[in-house]
């Protein structure tokens, strides 16, 4: 029953192929295929016009993450010495106790920088809605916040992996 099915849709679908009144797309030649399909060349980069509203609020910024980072980096010398006393003690032990107020306070800190990064992503927001174009100052600005926060979430990762949960 399934084979007589089978060659029943086969020879149906075969003689779909071989009619002649059915018209098929010339073969011949069309002039989009002399086009090719090397990419076009990249317009000129557009001169980047100075903003001195944004430049300033670029270096409030940056003096924002420089104090952050310097916070933090104080916290995290305080907060390592302290882990490394608590290391191995148990939960709830003084030194224990120490450590984890010490990482708490280096998690506020890194707020003051995740704080300072939400507003020159803001400002990069702002520029690209009315259509700015790159500015190279905001672009540095939010790689350095970035790079920041990764660097200060990986110190208290570390801090908080030797301590005993």
């Amino acid at each position: 029953m399934f084979r007589a099915l089978l060659s029943a849709l086969a020879l149906t679908l075969t003689a779909g192929c071989t009619r002649d009144d059915v018209a098929y797309p010339s073969l011949a030649h069309r002039t989009a295929e002399d086009r090719g399909f090397a990419e076009p060349e990249a317009p000129p980069p557009v001169p980047v016009t100075a903003d001195p509203k944004l430049d300033t609020a670029i270096a409030e910024i940056g003096d924002r993450l420089t104090a952050a980072g310097k916070a933090f980096d104080a916290g995290a010398a305080r907060a390592r010495s302290l882990a490394a006393r608590a290391r191995g003690a148990r939960s709830g032990s003084e030194a224990w106790i120490a450590a984890q107020v010490a990482l708490a306070e280096l998690d506020s800190a890194r707020a003051d920088t995740s704080s300072a990064a939400t507003d020159a992503n803001q400002l990069a927001l702002d520029r690209a809605a009315a259509q700015g174009g790159d500015y190279p100052a905001l672009t540095a600005l939010n790689d350095r916040a970035q790079t920041l926060l990764k660097a200060q979430g990986a110190t208290i990762t570390e801090l908080n992996a030797g301590l005993v949960p």
